[in-house]
């Protein structure tokens, strides 16, 4: 029998004895046997910490960036090989695709992260703080990767996309990644794995693997190190417990299963698109991979009134539902993972149907395509109704984690909102309306108890991911019985891995530090305009101070003309009584358009390719005619601009062969009294020196 083989130290090895037997969930034949037992976990955990993490830590957030789109591209050229195997979990090609192809879209959408950090091996964190009154001392935040190991304990239900979602935030921040996928399904991690560490992309000691239980790994787990879960709230309270989880102070992010919900609005009748949106996205829910996700569906809000009309339109859509072998073009709904998990499903649709009763599916058989149902572990999509959703507390605490879902009635939105919340948590809610007052004041009054809320209408219908679909720029997870942990979200999700410092000096030192000019530093003066260096030629803190110019009432005058803005303060024969002014004022567009004339060198052809952009341009004091004013000029920071890649001749545009990078220039606009009168960030795209102008 094949034997499953983990990746430990830098090497695949199998564990010791048999192990557990693992089936293909469709055919029940026997696929193979996965065990860790013998393995050295702590010897795992110290080459995570002196080998993986050293590795990653020397990489800046830019080349991190890139080895995760580079990773996915290598990923991309092997689908069918992943494809055939997770067919075997019971998944449609459909289900798959969500697994597969959704978490290598995870390592592209990080990747893609990289521009919002610097290219350093840290982050600067947030805005600097001046704290003091002639701007000698400030503070800063900076984020440091930690100096551990992130560790990964899976779910069943996603063995690509639980894995690609989790190590691509790590990663990015720097960190290696042990990972512990669901046994049951872990021979399609073991084949991903293997495709990442032939690839030669990560560095030494990023990725390690654990086909089995994870033996006695966290009793060496250290403060450095951060810890995921995604499973049931039972196992996770277990770990969380953890003797040395708790002396350690170990963070442990909790994503666990939970009682969903979506809200019919009262307004939505059967003649409005919505009732369909509706149904749709509760069959969707029910019976994408066979509803064994963290975020599907449990729980059916709908107005009292319309209930009958509801489970009517929800069974006519559940009875077109084709179950069983996913390789069948026809079918839509594959098998359970396993029979065990068809078992435990069963199990918890008799609790609750101490409350409930079936109105759609059967307990106890269900009709495939191309499939033996009782070779396969295949259930029936079961709706139930429960008429009295608050006298229940069984359909608010029990979850079958299948294709079940239970309908309920409510009498008002403050009904369905305080049904909501009696899940105690739940990772995601929908509503769906036609009136955007009412998903106002669900959204509001409901957000206590969910993570993440859709709101669902003919508008956004056609594009959206839907309610079970989590997305990487934003947060996945949720309150009370979800977890109270947060995955995923963007930068949020990688600062989750990094230890966030106070630095606190002059702003001369803290720009050393972060590499980024923090104003009223010591600029470099230099013989040479700044926009005459290539971008490897500029430093930060590269600086220049202008000639001055006198502002003019007729410079104001004929600016007004050229723009057509005519505002009455910028008109020298307004009465100024009552105004903020004392009389005319200068545009603050052209005050800038003079900093601008003032710090351009425009004469010679230079290195500088195009005016990029503003950030948060500032007028801080009045301009009148006869003031001086001049400009302190300085690099702020650098960002690399990677070559957009052409994959055929028509997508080429002009300057996409010149090598580049983005600069950042502090623009402070100062009057002939010191005082500040304008500030902003100007952004220009700067050559390198090889590249041809």
């Amino acid at each position: 029998m094949n034997k499953l083989e983990n990746f430990v130290e830098g090497r695949w090895i199998q564990g010791d004895g048999d192990g557990q037997i693992l089936c293909d969930a469709v055919t029940g034949q026997t696929i193979a046997s996965a065990t860790t037992q013998g393995l050295d976990f702590k010897a795992m955990i110290d080459y995570a910490h002196t080998v993986g993490n050293p590795n990653l830590r020397k990489l800046t957030f830019h080349e991190r960036g890139r080895m995760l789109r580079a990773l996915a591209m290598h990923l991309k050229n092997h689908l069918d090989k992943f494809y055939a195997l997770s067919y075997k979990t019971g998944a449609t090609k459909a289900d798959s695709w969500i697994d597969i192809e959704g978490g290598i879209g995870n390592l592209f959408s990080y990747a893609s992260l990289r521009k919002k950090f610097n290219d350093e091996v840290f982050a600067v964190d947030g805005e600097s703080l001046n704290l003091s009154k002639n701007n000698t001392f400030m503070g800063h935040h900076i984020l440091v990767p930690k100096e551990g190991v992130a560790i990964h304990i899976n779910a069943f239900n996603f063995p690509v996309w639980g894995m690609l979602e989790k190590v691509a935030v790590n990663w990015l921040a720097g960190v290696p990644a042990i990972v512990k996928p669901a046994t049951i399904t872990s021979f399609l991690t073991e084949a991903v794995v293997k495709e990442i560490i032939a690839s030669n992309i990560l560095p030494e000691g990023a990725l390690q693997l654990l086909c089995g239980n994870v033996g006695d790994l966290l009793d060496h787990v250290t403060s450095q190190d951060v810890i995921t879960f995604t499973g049931s709230k039972s196992t996770a309270l277990k770990l969380k417990k953890h003797d040395r989880i708790l002396n350690e102070s170990v963070p442990f992010n909790m994503e666990a299963d939970s009682l969903n919900c979506i809200v019919l609005g009262d307004d939505v009748t059967p003649q409005h698109a919505e009732w369909d949106i509706f149904v749709k996205e509760i069959r969707k829910e029910m019976t994408v991979k066979a509803g064994q996700k963290c975020t599907a569906i449990r729980r059916i809000f709908v107005p009292e009134n319309k209930m009958e009309d509801v489970w009517k339109s929800l069974n006519q859509s559940l009875s077109q539902t084709v179950i069983g072998n996913p390789l069948n073009d026809k079918v839509r709904m594959g098998s359970l993972v396993g029979k065990s998990q068809r078992e435990e499903v069963k199990q918890q649709v008799q609790k609750l149907l101490a409350s409930s009763q079936i109105i759609f599916g059967s307990l106890d058989s269900v009709e495939v395509v191309d499939a033996d149902s009782n070779k396969g572990a295949f259930l029936s999509p079961l709706l139930l109704m429960n008429e009295k959703p608050f006298a229940s507390t069984a359909v608010h605490e029990t979850e079958a984690f299948g294709p079940v879902s239970t309908i309920m009635p409510y009498k008002n939105l403050d009904e369905a909102i305080a049904l909501s919340k009696m899940g105690r948590g739940s990772l995601c809610s929908s509503i769906v309306t036609t009136r955007d007052k009412i998903a106002k004041e669900y959204v509001l009054g409901a957000g206590t108890h969910h993570g993440r809320i859709l709101v669902l209408n003919k508008e956004c219908a056609k594009e959206s991911t839907g309610h079970g679909s989590p997305l990487p720029m934003l947060v996945h997870g949720g309150p009370g019985r979800a977890g109270g942990g947060e995955e995923m979200g963007g930068v949020r999700g990688v600062k989750h891995y990094m230890q966030r410092v106070a630095v606190q000096g002059s702003p001369t030192t803290i720009t050393n530090i972060t590499n980024i000019y923090q104003q009223y530093a010591t600029g470099i003066e230099s013989d040479v305009h700044p926009f005459k260096k290539y971008f490897e030629e500029l430093n930060i803190g590269d600086q220049i101070i202008t000639q001055k110019r006198t502002i003019t009432s007729e410079d104001i005058d004929r600016f007004a003309d050229l723009s057509g803005d005519h505002f009455y303060a910028h008109i020298k024969t307004t009465n100024f009584d009552g105004t903020m002014f004392e009389q005319q004022v200068a545009h603050g567009y052209f005050i800038m358009s003079v900093a601008a004339g003032l710090f351009v060198d425009s004469y010679e052809k230079n290195p500088v390719l195009l005016n990029y952009g503003i950030d948060e341009l500032r007028f801080t004091k009045p301009v009148y005619p006869g003031t001086e004013i001049y400009i302190r000029f300085t690099c702020k920071e650098k960002l690399p601009s990677d070559n957009r890649i052409i994959n055929k001749p028509e997508d080429f545009k002009r300057g996409d062969d010149i090598e580049k990078g983005i600069v950042k220039w502090l623009v402070e606009m100062v009057d002939e009294t010191g005082e500040q009168v304008g500030i902003t960030t100007i952004l220009t795209m700067v050559a390198k020196n090889r590249s041809v102008i």
